[in-house]
């Protein structure tokens, strides 16, 4: 049976986890939540961090300077001046040179499965993780039996004996060498 200052212990031992989970929630909603509006120079440059450039292909349109980026990154502006939307310039653009084009694949297809493989491989080793050092806390530590315990005491006697022996073959020979 479990005593209330047992089941006291087990809950301050949780409550550490719990602080930390709320605060990394909060954390993540903070960050998450949107600001406000942006102005059209803010957007222009946030969807051009969102494409690819077409010659470099490492870097996004934004942090790239060759022409080609440069054209995205002025096209981008005034599609923007002109009052469409985030979307409908991503799917110019991806009409325009394919998928590809796009840093942050979609969220949904093959693109979900980008996005959603990770996190679901953190969830399950952590789930796995959590499952595991809790087997490890409830398994009881083994006992040796009698005859265990016989056994090796067999055992050290014969390491103390052939110790022995080989000690006094080491006396012996060292004698006879004087």
């Amino acid at each position: 049976m479990t005593t209330d200052a047992d089941a006291a212990h087990r809950v301050r031992g949780w409550l550490p986890w719990i602080a930390l989970g709320i605060v990394l929630v909060v954390v993540v909603a903070w960050v998450a939540w949107p600001s406000g509006s942006k102005s059209d120079a803010q957007r222009a440059h946030a969807l051009a961090a969102e494409l690819r450039c077409p010659d470099c292909e490492s870097l996004s349109a934004a942090d790239s300077q060759t022409q080609s980026a440069r054209a995205i990154r002025r096209d981008v502006r005034d599609r923007v001046s002109e009052g469409e939307s985030d979307a409908e310039i991503r799917q110019v653009y991806v009409d325009r040179y394919g998928e590809s084009i796009l840093l942050k694949p979609e969220r949904n297809g093959l693109g979900l499965v980008v996005w959603g493989l990770p996190v679901l491989f953190v969830v399950v080793a952590a789930a796995g993780l959590v499952i595991a050092f809790r087997r490890w806390r409830r398994t009881e530590p083994m006992q040796a039996t009698a005859d265990d315990e016989a056994l090796v005491r067999s055992v050290r006697a014969s390491a103390v004996d052939a110790t022995d022996q080989r000690t006094d073959q080491r006396t012996d020979q060292r004698t006879d060498q004087r």
